[in-house]
């Protein structure tokens, strides 16, 4: 591919942005997540979201914040919940609700969870 082609596509890549969880929050939109290891899927509340992690944080950026309440793995994706398909997901709850249990398929419910800020 030709320099200038490729600085073409660098300045309308870069131009792109992800949608912001104030974007969501606009909309009323949740945020669904799936856990890439068991196929568990949730919808986490926008509000909630936005209350923990700011308006400005990208949606795709959220899974790497949470822990699949199923199996306990961290390989969670996220995107926005449209409205046509999120009938069959339950909705998320933060871990801070979570109790704290010894082994991941000990957690009593099943739903995502927003792992907490280390640092």
């Amino acid at each position: 591919m030709g320099r200038m082609k490729r600085e073409l596509i660098d300045r309308e890549d870069h131009a792109l942005q992800s949608a912001r969880l104030a974007d969501l929050l606009r909309g009323q939109v949740a945020v669904l997540c799936w856990c890439n290891r068991c196929g568990h899927r949730a919808e986490a509340p926008v509000t909630l979201l936005v209350a923990q992690l700011g308006p400005e944080f990208p949606v795709p950026e959220i899974g790497t914040r949470m822990r699949c309440g199923s199996c306990g793995s961290k390989d969670v994706a996220t995107r926005p919940a449209w409205a046509a398909e999120s009938s069959g997901a339950r909705t998320a709850v933060p871990q801070t609700a979570i109790p704290q249990m010894a082994t991941p398929q000990a957690t009593p419910h099943a739903a995502m969870a927003p792992r907490a800020a280390v640092g």
